[in-house]
């Protein structure tokens, strides 16, 4: 059967341009991009790094070491070469959206998947984000005041820190107008969470070893490995590497307001980012898992507080991590709101006051589920399992073959060989 694709000399339609920030009033090849390539990695990297990381360990101690680090290589080569097809089918077509590639490649209905997608994972991680901010800000407090047995004060509660850090410090950095001003940052963002790693790798990893023996020595149990356990565990695990993973509906944003942009050159950026953050997940995930090995918890902070919930070192870990993941949902809010705005207001122009109602509405949603979420794991698993690896695997593959001329690369090709076997 035929496959129709679109043609790279389809006309510009410049009403379909994004409608969240100053490229929304123009095509994108009339926009002149100021954020610098560094500032584009720190954000990049931010929207890659996130609460991820926290559940790490624990799908080690799951899997094993080999077999994650095999499961990890294998989802960073896959979002890296995701992303290449993104911005050569982008290219194509002379489109920087994600949801408007899927309009291009399959109408209205490529255009509602890709934009339910966006809104679906992002609202996931987050959730993910904020519900740290709900479990651990009140123990920070808590530790850092002193209190061993709290009661009902207010600043002890968890739901009320949550809204509280919202509306002072997310909401401010979610109504910028363009994802480039929030790389300074994505930077500190960034170093907060290297912190939490040389932590983890060195001083905290030495320190809790002697925990470890202790809760051998009591008669901790060694679950026996199965081929039929590795099956479910590997299961498990690729969803959580792919939620880790995730990166992709900031990517054309990014690239839309990289200084001097080129395929090439914001493929760079993507490689840099997707390398550094490999790098961290798997030394984070290692070390985690060698303090504890089967002790280790789904989320890694609240293990490490069973350690000495006071100890200064930890404190000030804890307190880098809640900072790092609250500075990432304004760079993940970003991409709801514009695949929002395409799916209900497509051809309406930049306006504050929906600019405004829709950041507040998103807040206000997130704030919700963190109340009732049951734990950070299943969000992880859930979000993981369905939308990330559509954004990460399946639409940019679809994407690329339905855009890519057969004139360019016949269907025979080995690149759409390859891209439908990844698919």
């Amino acid at each position: 059967m035929r496959v129709s694709h679109v043609s790279p000399h389809t006309p510009h339609n410049n009403n379909t341009v994004l409608s969240c920030s100053p490229l929304c009033l123009y095509p994108w090849n009339q926009f002149e991009g100021k954020t610098s390539f560094g500032m584009s990695v720190f954000n990049l990297g931010n929207a890659i790094m996130g609460s991820g990381i926290l559940g790490l360990s624990y799908a080690m101690a799951n899997t094993g070491v080999v077999l994650f680090l095999v499961l990890l290589t294998v989802v960073a080569v896959l979002s890296s070469y995701s992303i290449h097809l993104l911005l050569k089918s982008s290219g194509i077509v002379g489109i920087r959206a994600y949801e408007q590639l899927g309009q291009r490649a399959f109408g209205t209905p490529g255009k509602m998947a890709a934009g339910i997608a966006i809104t679906l994972q992002n609202i996931g991680a987050m959730s993910s984000y904020l519900y740290i901010v709900k479990y651990e800000f009140p123990l920070v407090i808590q530790a850092f005041l002193g209190v061993d047995n709290p009661s009902s004060e207010w600043y002890l509660n968890g739901n009320y820190l949550v809204i509280m850090v919202s509306i002072s410090v997310i909401l401010p950095l979610a109504l910028m107008k363009q994802l480039g001003y929030l790389g300074y940052t994505s930077g500190f963002s960034l170093t907060c969470m290297v912190f939490f790693l040389i932590s983890v790798c060195t001083v905290i990893h030495t320190d809790s070893i002697d925990l470890h023996v202790l809760q051998v020595g009591a008669g901790a149990t060694v679950s026996m490995v199965t081929s039929q356990s590795i099956f479910f565990q590997t299961a498990y695990t690729i969803p959580i590497l792919a939620f880790a993973f995730v990166c992709h509906p900031e990517v054309l944003p990014i690239y839309t307001e990289l200084k001097n942009p080129t395929k090439q050159r914001m493929q760079h950026v993507s490689n840099i980012s997707i390398v550094v953050m490999y790098t961290m997940y798997f030394l984070a995930a290692l070390f985690g898992y060698l303090t504890f090995y089967g002790e280790v918890e789904s989320e890694l902070l609240h293990t490490y507080s069973r350690l000495d919930p006071y100890d200064t070192l930890i404190l000030c870990v804890r307190l880098a991590v809640l900072t790092a993941v609250t500075l990432t949902v304004p760079i993940v809010l970003f991409p709801v709101r514009r695949a929002i705005q395409q799916l209900f207001f497509p051809n309406k122009t930049f306006y504050w006051p929906r600019h405004i109602v829709i950041a507040v509405t998103l807040l206000t949603l997130i704030n919700m589920l963190v109340i009732f979420a049951p734990n950070i794991l299943g969000i992880f698993g859930i979000i993981g399992a369905t939308s990330a690896p559509c954004l990460i695997f399946i639409f940019p593959a679809v994407f690329y073959i339905r855009i890519v001329p057969e004139e360019e690369e016949p269907m025979r090709s080995t690149p759409k060989i390859l891209v439908s076997d990844v698919s």
